[in-house]
């Protein structure tokens, strides 16, 4: 199946490159049009903006010399082509072929796009999830970004995923982790649309529809409005672990499509002034909100919240392309500028009003509130660097014993949280609804139907670590020692 979907993928994505090359050309069956080379050549001359020698005749010894001129190349760009040999192309092996072209791929299309994030996760970010996601991740997010700030020695991979978690955050609890069952739901790609292009999709609708249908309206949206090829289909995304590689390959190309918007520069500040205006208007609303709702019971309070998140969320929409506009501190005018401090500093007050008001919760749902912040912190930290395969092992383990304890506490949680009887002794309620049904959502969603994958994800870091720690050990064993005394001593340590 894995196979089968990157074959699909890639050729697609091949297709939409080669269209541009003079004279466009295609590819029906991926293993065995590209034995002759002359594709691949097409392909990296497009990517590379190159003219790269080959011999125009279809023999063996003139497709031999284009492939290894294709291959010279990629290692010409110091790409590392591990185990991929021309031999092995000219055969059609599919995870030969296959790992050629995500090399491509990843080099040409996802790491040249990520390089342009490179500047904005060096400076201070429109970090948006806070402003609309309702749950106690909002404050973590915040921290989280702030120490992938600190540096920029971030991959490719996790500069995409955290440009796509960033454009959904913007629309309310809809999160990404990874570039697999994150995107199942369809509604990823329908946030990521909406910020691109605010008013193509009705995001509220979505969420009452099945998977394979958000999905299509996606894909259909992407290809019909914003010019993005049609890379995936539905069956390939709704299944229980669909392919990583398949959707960077597709995202990435939401994200080309961010580079390549223009906005004239004076409709662009005119932009800005409004959402300064905007921002500073906010603030006002909610500092009187604060005041008036001092006095409120926890019930009232939420409400309030609700009421102001509805408007700030809906309100915030005109401002989405400069909201969300990526460009580095250097790049930004004094306006943007002043937007940036004004965003930053309403998103810190809305983040200070959701933990008072999570800690006011009545009893016992205080606690079950903790232990849920608890639990989605943990699922949320970056997993042990395997580089240092000793170190991962304790920072494993201790992980492992952490989350086995919490989750020890599931059951227990999950029927009080399903017991608690939302009113007081004068059948007032205790708790907006809503917020009740938000807490069973993350307890059911993020926490129950993850829990087995976050176990076997912990469980499988700490088998890598310890198959790294191993293999350092028995590369030691590959030196020749020329005593006895020396390889009893080798032994003893060992």
């Amino acid at each position: 199946q894995r196979e089968f979907t990157q074959k699909k993928t890639f050729t697609s994505w091949i297709n939409s490159i080669l269209a541009k090359h003079t004279p466009p050309s295609v590819i029906s069956d991926l293993y065995t049009d590209i034995q002759q080379g002359h594709l691949l050549l097409d392909l990296l001359e497009v990517l590379s903006g190159q003219h790269l020698p080959r011999e125009k005749g279809f023999n063996t010894f003139q497709c031999r010399s284009n492939i290894e001129n294709a291959l010279a190349f990629l290692k010409s760009r110091s790409l590392k082509l591990i185990n991929i040999h021309v031999a092995d192309i000219i055969e059609g092996k599919p995870s030969i072929v296959l790992g050629l072209i995500w090399t491509i791929i990843f080099h040409f299309h996802i790491e040249e796009l990520a390089r342009t994030l490179a500047c904005t996760y060096n400076q201070p970010s429109l970090d948006c999830s806070s402003a609309v996601d309702c749950s106690p991740k909002a404050s973590r997010s915040a921290k989280k970004s702030a120490k992938i700030k600190e540096r920029w020695k971030i991959s490719a991979t996790k500069a995409l995923l955290l440009w796509a978690k960033e454009q959904c955050s913007l629309h309310g609890s809809i999160n990404v982790t990874d570039f697999k069952s994150s995107w199942r739901s369809g509604l990823p790609f329908l946030a990521i649309i909406q910020t691109l292009r605010p008013g193509l999709v009705d995001l509220e609708k979505a969420k009452a529809r099945s998977n394979k249908e958000n999905l299509k309206e996606a894909f259909r949206i992407a290809e019909l409005e914003l010019n993005i090829p049609r890379l995936l289909e539905p069956e390939d995304v709704d299944i229980m672990n669909p392919d990583e590689k398949s959707i960077m390959t597709y995202v990435a190309q939401f994200l080309q499509y961010s580079r390549n918007l223009l906005e004239s520069e004076e409709d662009t500040q005119e932009k800005v002034r409004e959402a300064v205006s905007w921002l500073a208007a906010q603030e006002k609303k909610l500092a009187k909100l604060l005041i008036d709702a001092e006095n409120e019971t926890y019930y009232q309070k939420y409400k309030e919240m609700m009421s102001f998140m509805e408007a700030f969320n809906q309100g915030k929409n005109p401002f989405l392309p400069v909201l969300s506009s990526k460009r580095s501190e250097a790049e930004l005018s004094e306006g943007q500028k002043q937007m940036r401090e004004e965003w930053d500093k309403l998103i810190s007050q809305i983040n200070e009003w959701k933990v008072k008001l999570d800690q006011m919760l009545p009893s016992p749902l205080d606690s079950i509130e903790a232990w849920l912040q608890e639990v989605e912190h943990l699922q949320a930290e970056d997993l042990p660097d395997l580089q240092d395969p000793f170190k991962a092992i304790f920072v494993f383990r201790e992980i492992i014993v952490i989350f086995k304890g919490l989750m020890d506490c599931f059951d227990s949680h999950l029927d009080t949280l399903q017991s608690f009887k939302n009113e007081d002794e004068k059948n007032v309620p205790l708790v907006l609804p809503e917020k009740l049904e938000e807490m069973k959502r993350r307890l059911f969603s993020n926490i129950r139907f993850t829990n087995s994958n976050t176990f076997l994800e912990y469980h499988y870091g700490l088998c890598s670590a310890i198959a790294n720690e191993v293999m350092l050990k028995l590369n030691i064993w590959d030196m020749k020692y020329g005593t006895k005394e020396s390889v009893e001593s080798l032994l003893e340590n060992w």
